[in-house]
């Protein structure tokens, strides 16, 4: 028995619309080429001194009980761009927000924040409630 298509020819995915597809992270991978492994990783650690991350971690701690964290934009706009802000001021990388990439007619669409530096790239995606769906979107714009 021959395994339908997820994908198919002619025509165009964005990356929201790997979200909607009603498959497997595996599935969708695989049919791109890739594959999907669960495992525990160590990411690594700087040596740098991180300047202002108390004061960074006392001001969110502060306003956190005050913000209402029930959608993608607030925790963008509490959560994720201040930690964003420490990061490439201490990395003195790049932030790219909101953008566009273009791959082929399977892999396109908006990126909520790129950071790029001389030896990595971090491709960031501020979450709604369900993980395991936006994860696999998030999975498809590491492709």
């Amino acid at each position: 028995m021959t395994k339908q298509k997820i994908l198919q020819e002619g025509q165009s995915y964005t990356f929201d619309s790997y979200f909607e597809l009603p498959y497997d992270i595996e599935e969708i991978l695989t049919e791109l080429g890739y594959s999907f492994i669960k495992k525990a990783i160590t990411l690594p650690k700087t040596s740098n001194h991180l300047k202002n991350i108390a004061e960074l971690k006392d001001k969110i701690t502060s306003f956190l009980p005050l913000v209402s964290l029930n959608n993608e934009t607030a925790r963008r706009e509490t959560l994720v761009s201040p930690l964003l802000s420490g990061v490439i001021t201490c990395c003195q990388c790049q932030l790219k927000i909101e953008y566009t990439v273009n791959v082929n007619n399977w892999l396109k669409g908006n990126l909520d924040y790129l950071l790029r530096s001389q030896q990595s790239l971090l491709v960031i995606e501020a979450k709604n409630d369900d993980l395991t769906r936006e994860f696999t979107q998030l999975a498809v714009e590491l492709q």
